[in-house]
């Protein structure tokens, strides 16, 4: 009887192993066992499924079998989704006070969005963070090509775990994410219609200060007009010589491009991200302007690049060399040149929304943000009014007709305000209003 017990036990292992996911208990740096369920592991996408694809999975540490699947895509493109679950929204953060160890340490969260959701945390495209392709000769990753594989994911790993397939699914990620999250949606929605079954249970998406189109560069001079950072006069300049196109500006038109060169010299000293913080001058990557952002860039890169790190994320060896955090080379194809004929369409099909935009960021500024929402078109049902947390104003809110909810407060990412971002999403995937 023990042997056949031992025999059965094996049995299932080979079985999980085979299956591409693993259960992860503990992890370097952390003390201890988890306080939270991970899973890591690789889903096969594309022709011959040769693109694999690696994901971390947080089990909900409120209800799993009831509450929310969500999938969560960061930015870049190029970014790995380990900057959402250790640096942003998930159950774990590197202790930024006690790094003088070979492994940067980590320590548990409270403000982890997983307290009320099931999250994916998903490396693509291929070539960011663990994820890889078997064929050396890949197309290189696109926007529509990479919303057609996160769709291809999402089915093909839900086909490993169907005890999910009946819960309210998400799709959500920040930054450049914003044009590749609602493609994923209305993929989703026609694969629903068309072809799949059981359907993926979509209810809607969410997204944090979002790049929508080339459109929202233009906000940033009257943004920075706004908040005090130019002066009335260069401001009035710039609006009569370039005529509100500050993004692509003609190479004919001398006084608007030095205009905008005088504009970028006074802002020169500021972290675009967040505009209240310290600046940090990276010379080998311009985008990596603030200090802490830059430590815990460190620190995911140490951490990431550790052997035991690997081993205990179930990392497929040799697949890739040296990890980092953002690839700011890597080979991408923008072919969405704007967001919002996706989100259109997902409103017509009466997806919810959540939209969330930093009112300290300059990189895509919340003006840009509202100015997109407005040209939907839709009325507004929940007027503009402060949202609280603790009785203070975390940010201001308002929501359309659409089902879109409209949010601001913070910086560029959920980083500067996390407790209060995340008391926002409970909210919201709660049904409540902010």
């Amino acid at each position: 009887m023990g042997n056949k017990l031992l025999l059965l036990l094996l049995l299932i292992s080979l079985v999980h192993a085979y299956s591409g996911e693993s259960t992860v208990r503990y992890l370097p740096g952390f003390q201890g066992p988890l306080p939270f369920e991970l899973e890591t592991g690789y889903i096969g996408v594309g022709e011959a499924e040769e693109d694999q694809l690696f994901y971390y999975f947080i089990r909900s540490e409120r209800n799993p079998s009831v509450d929310p699947l969500l999938i969560w895509l960061t930015g870049g493109p190029g970014c790995s989704s380990l900057s959402g679950l250790i640096l942003e929204n998930g159950p774990l953060a590197f202790n930024i006070e006690s790094d003088s160890g070979n492994i940067p340490s980590l320590v548990s969260t409270t403000y982890s969005w997983t307290k009320v959701a099931n999250i994916i945390y998903l490396d693509q495209p291929v070539g960011t963070g663990f994820s890889y392709s078997r064929n050396r000769l890949a197309n290189i990753p696109s926007d529509t090509g990479s919303a057609k594989r996160v769709h291809d994911f999402v089915r093909n790993w839900l086909a490993k775990h169907p005890e999910y397939f009946s819960n309210h699914f998400y799709v959500a990620g920040n930054s450049y994410s914003g044009k590749v999250v609602p493609a994923v949606v209305q993929e989703i929605s026609i694969g629903n219609g068309l072809c799949c079954k059981p359907q993926i249970n979509l209810q809607g998406y969410v997204l944090g200060n979002p790049v929508t189109d080339y459109v929202d560069y233009n906000w940033r001079i009257p943004f920075a007009h706004g908040m005090g950072l130019i002066s009335d006069e260069i401001y009035e300049s710039l609006r009569r010589s370039c005529r509100g196109n500050y993004a692509k500006v003609d190479p004919l038109n001398t006084e608007c491009m030095n205009l905008v060169e005088e504009f970028e010299k006074c802002v020169s000293g500021l972290d675009w991200a967040y505009i209240l913080g310290p600046k940090y001058i990276n010379p080998s990557d311009p985008d990596d302007s603030n200090p802490l952002g830059h430590r815990m860039t460190v620190q995911s890169n140490r951490w990431t690049n550790e052997e035991s790190v690997r081993r205990a994320l179930h990392v497929e060896k040799g697949t890739i060399g040296e990890w980092s955090l953002c690839d700011r080379e890597l080979p991408f194809e923008s072919d969405i040149e704007s967001s919002v004929p996706y989100h259109k369409n997902n409103s017509i099909q009466g997806y919810r929304s959540l939209i969330f935009s930093g009112d300290h960021d300059m990189g895509v500024p919340f003006l840009a943000t509202q100015d997109w929402i407005r040209s939907l078109n839709y009325s507004i049902v929940d007027e503009w009014r402060p949202w609280m947390v603790h009785n203070q104003v975390a940010g201001y809110t308002r929501t359309y007709a659409n089902k879109m909810t409209f949010a601001t407060g913070g910086g560029h990412t959920i980083v500067y305000k996390q407790e209060e971002y995340s008391v926002m999403f409970k909210r919201w995937v709660n049904g409540q209003a902010l």
